[in-house]
């Protein structure tokens, strides 16, 4: 009588299981040696930061006095004391002002029109335009301040000797103006270089369809190329408002004055927090400054997604 002994499915395949567990598991530890670096690095230059403001802006920490010693709890009292202090809304009024002339319609349209005006140019006289929309970009923003100051003073100034108004001072009877043509000979070699390239993307077949059935450039325009382009121009609206929204660069000229009137709201949380030595005020309306971001990522998000659907 022959007895046959049989082993049982599972108990071979157990093994493999573990196995395969163990190797998943050191799989994992593996990853986690390697992204430990970067979550160090974002834990101390972003989630740190980040949470030492939300605990300043609740305290009453200045830079001289008790309050840089021993700071108190004050909770939302910041926020309040912002939120009903006319100058925060006024600063807050000159940003969006900025944003929009600047920002959306200066450095958006300028960079389109240039994009466009170039696309069917080549040799030097396309380099020679981009190399100079270029070069106000790539330059430090001391220098381009400096270049400017120089451009608008009252005595000696380039702007005033072409124009034969000398003794105008520019950067006191037209701040604003000056800071947001200032921003936009900054800031729109991006769009330039941004619609260079999605205007490089439309298809010509579809260009060339448009031409041969009469299309005036305008047609063109608003018929082939904008439905085209529609992401890139949403994409560049919210890089150059967030960008514009936060830029420091005009306190370099006109610090803020004369008498508040280019005091967007990233200067006047410079003048609160340093000058004015209100570091927990000051970090109350940098939380402010970063919901209003938010919002706006927020709502380009909710556009983007509409146009997908559609």
């Amino acid at each position: 009588m022959t007895t046959s002994t049989t082993t049982p499915a599972g108990s071979a395949i157990a093994p493999r299981r573990r196995r395969a567990d163990d190797v998943a598991g050191l799989g994992t530890v593996r990853a986690g040696i390697f992204v430990a670096p970067a979550l160090i690095l974002i834990g101390i230059f972003l989630l740190f930061p980040a949470v030492w403001t939300i605990w300043l802006g609740m305290t009453d920490y200045r830079l001289t006095g008790l309050q840089a010693a021993s700071p108190e709890f004050v909770g939302l009292d910041n926020y309040v004391e912002a939120l009903t202090d006319p100058s925060f809304w006024n600063s807050l009024w000159l940003t969006l002002i900025f944003v929009l002339f600047s920002g959306i319609i200066g450095q958006t349209l300028i960079g389109f029109g240039l994009a466009w005006s170039v696309r069917n140019i080549d040799g030097w006289t396309k380099g020679l335009i981009e190399g100079l929309v270029l070069a106000a970009w790539v330059i430090p923003a001391s220098v381009a301040s400096f270049l400017w100051l120089v451009l608008l003073d009252r005595r000696s100034g380039t702007i005033n000797g072409l124009l034969g108004t000398e003794g105008t001072a520019w950067l006191i009877d037209h701040p604003m103006q000056s800071i947001i043509i200032f921003n936009i000979w900054v800031g729109t070699a991006f769009s330039m270089q941004l619609f260079s390239s999605a205007l490089n993307a439309v298809p010509p077949s579809q260009i060339e369809s448009a031409k041969m059935v009469g299309a005036t450039g305008w047609q063109q325009l608003r018929d082939v190329i904008v439905p085209n382009i529609k992401g890139h121009i949403l994409t560049n609206t919210l890089l150059i408002t967030l960008w514009t929204f936060n830029t420091f660069t005009p306190y370099l000229v006109t610090a803020g004055g004369p008498n508040g009137k280019t005091e967007i709201l990233s200067v006047y949380i410079y003048e609160t927090a340093i000058p004015g030595g209100q570091l927990g005020l000051g970090a109350a309306i940098s939380l402010i400054m970063l919901l209003i971001n938010l919002v706006i990522a927020l709502a380009y998000v909710r556009v983007s997604k509409g146009r997908k659907k559609r």
